[in-house]
């Protein structure tokens, strides 16, 4: 079992509500492993930084109903507690659909519910907006709820009159002056360690956990809940680019290849002088490198080291902002250019219009990863766009040619989970094996 964070919309609190917890129960003490519902990449880097455990995304859409239940039974094992935070409205899935919503996946889990509410401007109406939660899908376990922005004593006497006789526990209450704002940008939180502000939230948030829930009945429905395994396949080294400007990584897709046989080594674009030596492969996942284009432009000798290897014949995966490093050059919001790798031929430019939603995509090219016609289902999250199209592009997005792949390469905007599909990652390793 876990517990579930939803809510009933976007914006009430629910990544604060699942810090909190986490927090509190990390200040008792506690073993806590954290799981976020959906593809995002920024909200797990808050709740690993306080767990001091990779949070591992639980997306039926990119994987599988079988994977996420063996994702949350094989990382759930010796933990103290487990928390799901999860994404958007509690009913919210893929397209207006119930796939990969939070309801989905607590129903996989069969797992109990915590509902957070945003009730800074309504009283007795939060009882009908209850009401209709626990009883508009009966498979869907609300356990509880929480009381977010509440205005004053008054006011919380008011909700509690209110919800009374639905017999929903009251399980948190938080007040109006308590709220902890994160600073954000265009793709979502700043994430943690660019925060200042993030790195003296960590005792009031485990303050606000301490005070404002209920820690008579919390801690059954935190318990944890049977496993997955795979087989070392073969030994090769694989550099992941992890710094400020590269960090966008779900922590099954590095477990699997670790877990295949892959010594995995980061590499900082952003600081390292050169590629390490004896590297098979290299992955260059997304992230920011907008921000950084001109510590990136300036990192002369590790470009040079980076087109040494391609030339060598590295093997190279490169999600949304890996391929940007690998063009020509970024051009910023501000419209300043700076040359990056220069591999691929077009310059990705930052723009006003944001790119996001689940992509179904079948591969035109057989690259370092896929066999040409696999069918793949992924996710888009960038502002950028490209100057001009692939001459033999790797797949079709929303009816526009993308990405290059080719033996040793694989570079698209498509953000993918390896976990339930080791194919990839054994193809991967394989074809990295034969790099020089």
């Amino acid at each position: 079992m876990a517990l579930v964070i939803a809510g009933d919309r976007s914006g009430v609190g629910k990544t604060t509500v699942a810090l909190a917890l986490n927090a509190a129960l990390r200040a008792r003490g506690q073993r806590v492993q954290t799981f976020k519902v959906g593809p995002d990449y920024i909200d797990p880097l808050f709740h690993t930084t306080i767990s001091g455990r990779p949070c591992r995304n639980l997306d039926a859409v990119l994987t599988s109903a079988d994977y996420v239940r063996a994702c949350v039974g094989y990382h759930s094992q010796g933990m103290d507690a487990v928390l799901i935070e999860g994404v958007m409205g509690l009913f919210d899935g893929w397209g207006g659909s119930h796939e990969g919503s939070t309801a989905h996946i607590a129903q996989l889990l069969q797992a109990p519910i915590l509902l957070v509410l945003d009730v800074q401007k309504q009283a007795a109406s939060v009882a009908a907006l209850v009401y209709g939660f626990c009883h508009y899908h009966p498979s869907v376990q609300i356990a509880g709820v929480v009381l977010n922005r509440v205005a004053s004593d008054r006011h919380r006497q008011m909700l509690e009159a209110a919800l009374a006789p639905l017999g929903v526990p009251i399980l948190g209450v938080i007040y109006r002056d308590q709220a902890l704002a994160l600073p954000s940008r265009h793709l979502g939180l700043v994430p943690p360690h660019e925060s200042r502000e993030f790195q003296h939230l960590g005792d009031r948030l485990a303050h606000l956990g301490n005070t404002c829930f209920d820690w008579e009945r919390l801690p059954p429905l935190l318990a944890p809940a049977p496993p997955f395994s795979v087989f070392p396949l073969t030994q090769v080294t694989l550099g992941i680019a992890q710094d400020a400007a590269f960090q966008f990584y779900y922590a099954d897709t590095l477990d699997l290849l670790q877990a295949l046989g892959a010594r995995l080594i980061a590499v900082s674009p952003l600081r390292d002088t050169h590629l390490p030596t004896g590297l098979h492969g290299l992955i260059l996942g997304g992230g920011f490198p907008e921000v950084f284009a001109p510590e990136l432009a300036a990192n002369h000798s590790f470009l040079e080291s980076l087109r040494q290897a391609i030339q060598g014949g590295l093997a190279i995966y490169a999600e949304c902002g890996g391929l940007m490093y690998l063009s020509q050059g970024i051009q910023t919001f501000e419209g300043h250019y700076y040359p990056l790798v220069g591999y691929l031929p077009t310059v990705a430019r930052m723009g006003k219009k944001l790119t996001l939603g689940y992509r179904q995509a079948t591969a035109l090219q057989t690259t370092v990863c896929l066999q040409a016609g696999e069918r793949v289902q992924g996710h888009e999250f960038h502002y950028s766009c490209l100057s001009g199209p692939p001459p033999a592009p790797l797949w079709q997005l929303d009816g526009q040619a993308e990405g290059w792949g080719n033996s040793r390469i694989h570079a698209s905007y498509l953000h993918l989970h390896w976990g339930d599909h080791p194919q990839w990652a054994i193809r991967f390793l394989q074809q990295a094996a034969k790099v020089g």
